[in-house]
C-alpha cells in the first residue's frame, strides 16, 4: 500500500527526473533494485523509474528540459535519460503479454497504475516503489521478505518462471549476493522448471553466473542450487558427492570447490578458475592397492573441460585465457625463492597480477583440504605472496622491458637482426633473474656478445 513513511535518500538526479515528469502532469516512482538496496542499507545500483507517461511523451518532456534521451527499449516502453551524467531508465507503466518463447513477452500492454506495473515483476523484493512525497508502495510484501531474508516470486512462481526462465538463475544469483534463502514454493518451481534455461541465450546465463560467482555467498549458493546450476554447467554434476578417498581431502569435490570459490580473491577469471579447477577429477580418478584415490593429470583434464564450458557460454577471450592458465597451473609447484617468483611472472606473460591470482588459488586450494596436510602448502603460498610483493616493491627485473639492454643495442653492436637477438635477450634476463649478472647495459651487452660468438664457433 502507498503511504509508508519510510524515507530513502535519493540522489539529486533521481529527484530531478521525478520532478520533470510530474511537472508535466504525470505520475512517477523509483522502482526495482535501487529501492531494494536502499531498504537493505546497501549501495544502490542502477536507477529505474516507472511512470504513467507514455514513453514518447516522457522522451519529449525530457528533451524539452534539455536532457539527452536514448530510445533504448522503446518497444517495451523504456527510454534512457542522462541527468547530471547519470543514466536513468524511465519506463511507462506496463503489463506483459504472453511469453511464448519462455524468455521475452510477445507484447506489452501499457497500464494506468503503479500497482499493475509492480505485479509483472519477478520477486517481491523488486516489486516495491518509492516516491519522496508519497513514501513506499509495497503491494506484495517485499519489505517483509527483505526483513526475513527471503526470495519469493510475485504471484504464482510457476507462472513467473514459465514466462522467463532466466528468472530461475536470477533467484540463485540474488541468493548468492544477498545471502537470502529461497522461499519453498519458489524453490520447488525453480527446480521443476530449471530445464527451461535451455531456451535462454548462453551469454545471459554466463552473465548471471559470473555475478553469482563474484558474490559473498557464492560457495553456499553452489552447494544449495546444483539442480539449477547443473542445468547451465552439467560438467559440475559429477562433483557432487564424489568421495576423493584420500587423507589429504576432508570434503567431496563439490564441497572443496565451494570452499575454494569463497576463499579466492573476488576477480572474475579467478572465480571461474576456482569453480572449474577440479572439474576433471572424476574422469582422472584411480584407486591404488591401498584404497587411496589419485587424480593424475586432473589439471589438464580440468582445463580441457573448462575450455569447452567457456566456449559454450561465450566467455570473453582474455578472461578465458587467464582462467585456463590458472587451472592448468594450480597444482604445479613454485619454489618459494625470489628467482623462481620472477621466472614465474615472466612465464605468465610478465603479469604479476596473474601470478598473484595463481597464488591466491593455490592458497585457497590448500586451505580447503584436511588441516593436517594443508599447512605446508599454505605456508608455501604465503611465502610466494611475500616474495612477489618484495619483487614489485623493489622494482626487480622480471621482463625484457625492464632490462637495461635492447635488441637495437645488440644489433648496433654487430649481432645480425633475427630470432637470435630475442634469444640472447632472454638469456640476459635469465642471468639477471638468477643473480648471475647485474642489470647494467655494459655487463649485459658483453655477456650477449660472448654468447653470440660461442654460438658462431659451435
Amino acid at each position: 500500500m502507498a503511504g509508508n513513511t519510510t524515507s530513502i535518500r535519493l540522489p539529486r538526479c533521481a529527484e530531478t527526473a521525478l520532478e520533470t515528469i510530474e511537472s508535466a502532469g504525470f505520475e512517477a516512482w523509483v522502482v526495482g533494485g535501487f529501492v531494494r538496496d536502499c531498504l537493505m542499507g546497501r549501495d544502490p545500483g542502477d536507477l529505474d523509474i516507472a511512470s504513467s507517461a507514455p514513453w514518447e511523451r516522457a522522451a519529449s518532456i525530457f528533451r524539452k528540459a534539455g536532457a539527452p534521451v536514448f530510445e533504448t527499449g522503446a518497444k517495451h516502453g523504456t527510454i534512457t535519460v542522462m541527468i547530471e551524467e547519470a543514466p536513468i531508465e524511465v519506463t511507462a507503466y506496463r503489463a506483459d503479454g504472453e511469453y511464448t518463447d519462455g524468455r521475452h513477452p510477445d507484447s506489452v500492454r501499457f497500464v494506468d497504475s503503479i500497482e499493475e506495473d509492480l505485479a509483472r515483476r519477478d520477486f517481491t523484493m523488486n516489486a516495491i516503489a518509492y516516491h519522496p512525497a508519497r513514501g513506499l508502495i509495497d503491494p506484495f510484501g517485499g519489505q517483509n521478505d527483505i526483513r526475513n531474508g527471503l526470495i519469493r516470486c510475485v504471484g504464482d512462481p510457476r507462472t513467473r518462471f514459465s514466462e522467463d526462465a532466466l528468472r530461475i538463475l536470477r533467484a540463485v544469483r540474488f541468493s548468492a549476493q544477498l545471502g537470502f534463502a529461497i522461499e519453498k514454493d519458489t524453490r520447488s518451481a525453480m527446480e521443476d522448471l530449471a530445464g527451461g534455461l535451455s531456451r535462454v541465450a548462453e551469454e545471459r546465463k554466463a552473465a548471471e553466473l559470473q555475478k553469482l560467482l563474484c558474490s559473498e555467498h557464492a560457495g553456499d549458493c553452489l552447494m544449495g542450487n546444483m539442480t539449477v546450476i547443473g542445468q547451465v554447467i552439467p560438467e559440475l554434476a559429477p562433483l557432487q558427492g564424489f568421495d576423493q578417498k584420500t587423507p589429504f581431502h576432508c570434503y567431496d569435490v563439490l564441497e572443496h570447490t565451494a570452499h575454494v570459490i569463497d576463499l579466492v580473491d573476488c576477480k572474475p577469471a579467478l572465480r571461474w578458475a576456482a569453480l572449474l579447477h577440479d572439474v576433471g577429477k572424476p574422469e582422472t580418478f584411480t584407486i591404488d592397492e591401498t584404497g587411496q584415490g589419485h587424480f593424475k593429470g586432473h589439471p589438464a583434464a580440468s582445463a580441457r573441460i573448462a575450455r569447452d564450458v567457456a566456449r559454450r557460454l561465450r566467455l570473453p577471450k582474455a578472461q578465458t585465457r587467464d582462467m585456463l592458465t590458472l587451472i592448468e597451473l594450480h597444482d604445479s609447484p613454485i619454489i618459494p625463492k625470489k628467482p623462481q617468483v620472477k621466472h614465474a611472472i615472466h612465464q605468465l606473460g610478465d603479469s604479476p597480477d596473474l601470478l598473484s591470482d595463481l597464488i591466491s588459488l593455490k592458497h585457497a586450494d590448500a586451505t580447503a583440504r584436511t588441516p593436517l596436510y594443508s599447512k605446508p602448502r599454505i605456508r608455501t603460498a604465503e611465502l610466494l605472496e611475500g616474495l612477489l610483493t618484495e619483487v614489485l616493491e623493489n622494482g626487480e627485473a622480471y621482463s625484457l622491458a625492464q632490462l637495461d639492454l635492447s635488441g637495437a643495442s645488440l644489433i648496433d653492436a654487430g649481432i645480425p637482426a633475427g630470432p637470435q637477438v630475442g634469444r640472447l635477450l632472454e638469456e640476459c634476463l635469465d642471468a639477471v633473474i638468477d643473480g648471475k649478472l647485474p642489470n647494467e647495459e655494459g655487463e649485459l651487452a658483453g655477456f650477449a656478445l660472448s654468447r653470440y660468438r660461442e654460438d658462431a664457433r659451435a
